[in-house]
């Protein structure tokens, strides 16, 4: 997705003595994709990547959901590589100001394929709309932002309505369950960072600012929850620092018996 129209992302350079909580305001969508390329180790290949795994899964006349698009970055990419004849692609956020700008992203992009699934943007809370008939479900640090207490019931509803082969594509950062390995992996993130130009307190204001709003969880806890969901093919296909990408995939439906012989 181009950057071209975005701003550098300057929010957290001055000192903020009542520091808010983050959110998905219009300050942050019009810094996102400086903000989130220079905050996500290797996210530039994940989005390139998405492509080519959503067009391996998608299916006819089903649709996509890129659950939490923020500026559609996810849904571009599927775009631009799913082909499968009659299939959506809805892309799901719950801010305003993120889904008006990738609206705008989207109309400056040059026509696609006639080939190319459709983009729908919807306002909506996750956690509350209706999933029809989805083949590929992508979560890209979304699941992150919800409350502990929500994250399993989500899954759950996104297994159930899987079509047979469909697949959850699921980024998350990490947390660590040993103390010295997670003292590791915040000085590691915090370096890389500090190497995309982000000064002390920059890192130190946005860290403060999402303590309360995003909860991380281990690789450990993440895969059991894709078990509990019903997920019993479960590949980690991506790990760069402190964060990580799942590709879980609903099972097939069972061929039916043989007739019995009389």
């Amino acid at each position: 997705m181009s950057q071209d129209s975005s701003q550098r992302d300057r929010l957290f350079t001055e000192r903020q003595p009542d520091l808010a909580d983050f959110a998905f305001d219009a300050r942050v969508a019009a810094v996102f994709p400086d903000m989130i390329r220079r905050s996500v180790p290797g996210y530039a290949d994940l989005i390139a990547n998405l492509g080519p795994i959503a067009a391996r899964f998608a299916q006819a006349d089903s649709r996509i959901y890129d659950l939490g698009c923020s500026l559609g970055a996810a849904s571009l990419s599927m775009r631009d590589r799913v082909r499968a004849a009659g299939c959506r692609i809805v892309a799901v956020d719950n801010s305003a100001a993120m889904l008006e700008r990738a609206g705008a992203a989207l109309a400056a992009q040059p026509p696609p394929s006639a080939a190319a699934p459709a983009i729908d943007f919807q306002l909506a809370d996750i956690r509350h709309i209706e999933l029809l008939r989805p083949s590929v479900v992508v979560l890209n640090f979304t699941l992150q932002f919800l409350p502990p207490a929500d994250r399993d019931a989500l899954l759950a509803r996104i297994r159930g309505a899987l079509l047979p082969g469909g697949a959850l594509l699921l980024a998350e950062k990490l947390a660590f369950d040993e103390p010295r390995e997670q003292a590791l992996f915040d000085a590691l993130h915090a370096d890389f960072k500090r190497a995309n130009g982000y000064s002390a307190l920059e890192i130190a204001q946005k860290r403060n600012a999402l303590e309360r709003v995003m909860i991380p969880e281990s690789a450990a806890a993440h895969q059991s929850r894709l078990r509990r969901a019903g997920f019993e093919r479960i590949h980690s296909w991506q790990r760069c620092l402190n964060f990580a990408a799942w590709l879980a995939i609903a099972a097939e439906a069972p061929a039916d018996p043989p007739e019995q012989s009389r």
